[in-house]
C-alpha cells in the first residue's frame, strides 16, 4: 500500500543552525517544511557558538587578501585524524559556499576574521559585535518565521518530542512525536539534525556506552543534547561512525557559587584567539593557546589546576561584547 504523504514536504527534527540550514534550503528549492523541536524554543547548541564559522576561500579572505583554501583547510583537519577523509574533504569543499551563503542570503555581518586553534591561516568568521552563533542563527531561524506566518509552505513546531522514525517497505516515510501529552505523525522524507549526545550521563546513554572515561567531566552542551537522533536512526537500522570521537573543550567558565555544576558556561575559543593565555594554579603558562583542542586539553591534563584564562587590555577590548557578557554573568572578573 502505498503512504498518503505530500512527497514536497520534507521533515527536519531539530531547530539549531543544521536544521534552520536544511529548512531553508528546501524553501529555496521550492519545497514545503515542518520543523520539529522538543524545546521550548529553537536554537540549540547553535546559540551558545561565540567564536564564529570556519570557511576557506570564502569572499571576505579573498578581500583581505588570506591565502587560504579547501585544501588547506582539509590538511588542517585530517591532521586530528579523521577515518573518513572524504568527508572531512567534504566538509572543507564546502565551507567557502556555506559562509558566503550566510552573508548573502540572510545579510549577515561575518567580515572579522581570526585564526583559532588548530588553523593554520584565518578562516573563522564573525560579526562586528554579539556572539555569532547567535546571530546567524537567529537569522535563519526569523526566515522560516517569516515564510510560515505568510504561508503554508512551513511550520515550526516546538516542544515537539520527536520519538520513533516511520518505515514503509525498508525506508523511512516520517516520524511520530508528543507534543502536550498527545501523539502526532508527519510523513515525507526525514532530516535528522538534532545534534550530540553530550549532555546525556545517564546509565544507558551513548556517552556511556562509548566514552565512559568522559562520564565525570562536566559539559558545555545544554540540556537537550541527548542523542535523540542518533538513536532512532540506528533504531531502523542506520549506521553511525566515529561516536567515539566527543571532543573535551579546554576552556568551561566555573561559577564560584556553584563550581561542581554539571552544565558550565562555555569560554569561547576566541577568547584565546584574540591573544588570551592559560595559567596553571602557580601561573606558569604549559601550553600554546592555539594549539587543537584535544592538544591542549592534553596538556591541562598533565598541569596542575586550578586553571585561569587571562587577557590583557588589548585582547579584552577587541572581543569586549564576551567580557561583558561573561562578567555579566559572574564568572569572568574584569581588572582594570
Amino acid at each position: 500500500m502505498a503512504s498518503n504523504f505530500p512527497t514536497s514536504q520534507a521533515i527536519v527534527v531539530g531547530g539549531g543552525l543544521g536544521g534552520m540550514s536544511a529548512a531553508n534550503t528546501v524553501l529555496e528549492n521550492g519545497g514545503r517544511v515542518v520543523l520539529l523541536d522538543k524545546s521550548s524554543f529553537c536554537g540549540g547548541n547553535s546559540t551558545k557558538a561565540t567564536s564564529g564559522i570556519n570557511g576557506a576561500g570564502t569572499k571576505t579572505q579573498k578581500n583581505k587578501g588570506i591565502p587560504d583554501n579547501a585544501d588547506i583547510f582539509t590538511q588542517d583537519t585530517l591532521k586530528g585524524g579523521a577515518k573518513k577523509p572524504e568527508l572531512a574533504k567534504l566538509l572543507c569543499v564546502n565551507s567557502a559556499a556555506d559562509v558566503d551563503w550566510l552573508v548573502e542570503k540572510f545579510n549577515l555581518d561575518l567580515s572579522l576574521v581570526a585564526r583559532l586553534g588548530g588553523h593554520s591561516q584565518p578562516r573563522t568568521h564573525r560579526g562586528a559585535e554579539r556572539f555569532p552563533g547567535m546571530t546567524i542563527t537567529y537569522a535563519l531561524i526569523q526566515m522560516v518565521e517569516k515564510v510560515a506566518e505568510k504561508t503554508d509552505l512551513a511550520r515550526i513546531i516546538t516542544k515537539a518530542k520527536v520519538n520513533k522514525l516511520v518505515t514503509e517497505g525498508g525506508r523511512c516515510v516520517g516520524c511520530m512525536y508528543e507534543k502536550g501529552g498527545q501523539n502526532f505523525q508527519e510523513y515525507g522524507p526525514v532530516i535528522l539534525a538534532t545534534g550530540g549526545f553530550g549532555a546525556d550521563f545517564t546509565s544507558n546513554s551513548l556517552l556511556a556506552q562509548y566514552r565512559p572515561d568522559l562520564m565525570h567531566l562536566p559539559t558545555t552542551n545544554g540540556e537537550h543534547c541527548t542523542g535523540d537522533g542518533i538513536k532512532m536512526g540506528e533504531a531502523i537500522g542506520g549506521k553511525t561512525i566515529d561516536l567515539e570521537w566527543v571532543q573535551v573543550h579546554p576552556t568551561g567558565l566555573v561559577k564560584p557559587d556553584d563550581a561542581d555544576a554539571k552544565i558550565k558556561f562555555l569560554a569561547a575559543e576566541a577568547l584565546r584567539g584574540v591573544g588570551g593565555i592559560i595559567l596553571d594554579a602557580e601561573g606558569n603558562r604549559f601550553a600554546n593557546e592555539l594549539g587543537r583542542r584535544d592538544y591542549v586539553t592534553g596538556e591541562m591534563w598533565k598541569s596542575k589546576p586550578p586553571f585561569r584564562l587571562c587577557l590583557n587590555k588589548a585582547a579584552a577590548e577587541e572581543i569586549i561584547w564576551h567580557c561583558k557578557h561573561y562578567t555579566g554573568r559572574g564568572v569572568v572578573d574584569l581588572i582594570r
